[in-house]
């Protein structure tokens, strides 16, 4: 049966596809890729659904061993891609035989890539899903070394191009676009979220990426009001914990807070916001 075995997964290695929508209502977080453009792309490249199942790895470190031929896929940030030592390239697909070992570097710029082989991975799902959610824990564990995977045997018609141009170099300073959230008004000074810089923490993950700010000059928003009732938090939310240091929620987020949501990400800028790395800045732009 074709498929692969692990023989390394970096910091983490999950599958993931677009997750669980719809049950937030029931406390379910929404989990998924983190990014959402890469997968997609990933997915394309060797002719899948673009909802199929990939694997996403964390500052890279991924490696396989191929059972049968494997045709695969490897985009997000561009990174270096070897079979067998030997270079093969991100953004194109990759033929990679029985007995050959595959390798995901980790990337110069930027923080997760995707996997995406022909015919997809054979994962059982949970609520529609086989994305592993490191919030509530739903989905498979994340990968480790020694695990089988096994490729399915879908996939449709083969695209025109098998390959696309990877992303430029992600710049040192980002500047990610939001739309004012509901409780905007509630800092002391709403315009502070736009006018200082922000450094990624390392304390950052799937679930949210923290920031500081820049210069370590001390907390920057200073809430209006401190906890409130618990209320609905989207994809993308920019909430304001009283440090006043702002989190911008990711895949994994939970489906309430008691902070305010200062503010929400566009979906570009969820996915930018997903290859975010310690030490970079942020600047927020309201539209």
């Amino acid at each position: 049966m074709r498929g692969l075995t692990v023989t390394a997964t970096g910091p983490l290695a999950s599958f993931q596809d677009f997750g669980r929508p719809g049950y937030a209502h029931l406390g379910v977080p929404h989990s998924g890729a983190a990014d959402r453009g890469a997968l997609r792309q990933a997915n394309r490249l060797v002719g899948n659904p673009e909802s199929a199942v990939a694997i996403e790895t964390t500052m890279g470190g991924w490696a396989a061993r191929a059972h049968g031929l494997v045709v695969l896929a490897v985009t997000g940030p561009v990174t270096r891609v070897l079979v067998d030592g030997r270079g093969a390239g991100s953004h194109a697909v990759i033929g990679v035989h029985d007995g050959q070992t595959v390798e995901v570097l980790p990337p110069p710029r930027g923080c997760r890539n995707y996997i995406a082989v022909r015919g997809g991975f054979a994962v059982p799902t949970v609520l529609g899903s086989a994305s592993t959610d490191t919030l509530s824990g739903l989905g498979p564990e994340p990968l480790r070394p020694g695990d089988r995977l096994t490729v399915g045997d879908g996939g449709g018609e083969w695209p025109p191009s098998t390959f696309a141009p990877g992303p430029p170099p992600a710049p040192h300073r980002h500047d990610l676009i939001a739309r004012p959230g509901p409780r905007l008004d509630d800092l002391a000074v709403p315009g502070d979220l736009t006018r200082r810089e922000w450094t990624v923490n390392p304390a950052s993950n799937r679930i949210g990426v923290r920031l500081d700010p820049t210069g370590g000059t001390g907390p920057a928003l200073r809430p209006g009001r401190g906890e409130q009732a618990s209320e609905g938090v989207p994809l993308g939310a920019v909430q304001v914990p009283p440090s006043g240091q702002p989190v911008l929620f990711l895949a994994d987020h939970p489906v309430t807070g008691g902070y305010p949501v200062a503010a929400v990400l566009t979906a570009e800028s969820v996915d930018r916001a997903a290859q975010l790395i310690a030490g970079d800045v942020v600047r927020l732009l309201l539209t």
